[in-house]
């Protein structure tokens, strides 16, 4: 009786461990990450920028449906192909990045369609003003790359956000849009 107690006990931690795998570790892949932004310029045509420098980490758990991102921009490294428009992004009427250097998003929320992950939710900070955003899934799939030997998970992610409740106001007075489309194309190595 004693052994069968034993075995029983066993098999229910050995079950518990698989159903509740360890969350891995990946470190996002710079060239295959960008975050891109697009805002409507007086209905006429919409203006695109990125950020070109990034780092950051997810923490992912399949089995578990659970994950973890964290990831930041240098404000500075805003790229829309115009010198002289990137000075003025990066300037104090917009994303002032001489005092706020970093924007960053921080999640602890994925949500799951089936095995693939369809939205994951958490901060932005920008001009040092934190707000809850969520990013839907157009795509996600995690890889054994053939170049890296790894595993790679990523997706193509995107948001419309109001640019306004982090306190970047310039131009709507005069008209410029509100919302800002933020589109994610990620993709983190597995450590």
């Amino acid at each position: 009786m004693r052994t069968s107690l034993i075995a029983l006990a066993a098999a229910a931690t050995f079950a518990t461990g698989v159903a509740h795998a360890e969350m891995a570790s990946y470190a996002i892949d710079p060239t295959h990450t960008f975050v891109t932004f697009e805002i409507n310029h007086f209905g006429a045509s919409v203006n695109r920028g990125r950020f070109d420098k990034k780092e950051g980490s997810v923490q992912f758990d399949r089995a578990g449906k659970a994950g973890k991102v964290e990831i930041s921009f240098d404000a500075s490294s805003i790229n829309t192909g115009t010198p002289a428009f990137d000075k003025h992004l990066q300037g104090t009427d917009l994303f002032n990045a001489a005092q706020h250097p970093k924007i960053s998003f921080v999640s602890d929320k994925f949500t799951f369609n089936g095995d693939k992950v369809s939205e994951v939710s958490g901060q932005l900070t920008l001009l040092g003003k934190t707000g809850p955003i969520t990013l839907k899934a157009n795509q996600f799939n995690c890889f054994q790359s053939p170049m890296l030997k790894r595993e790679v998970c990523g997706g193509d992610f995107e948001a419309t956000i109001d640019r306004t409740q982090w306190g970047m106001n310039y131009g709507v007075d005069w008209g410029f849009a509100k919302n800002v489309r933020l589109v994610v194309q990620v993709e983190a190595v597995k450590q």
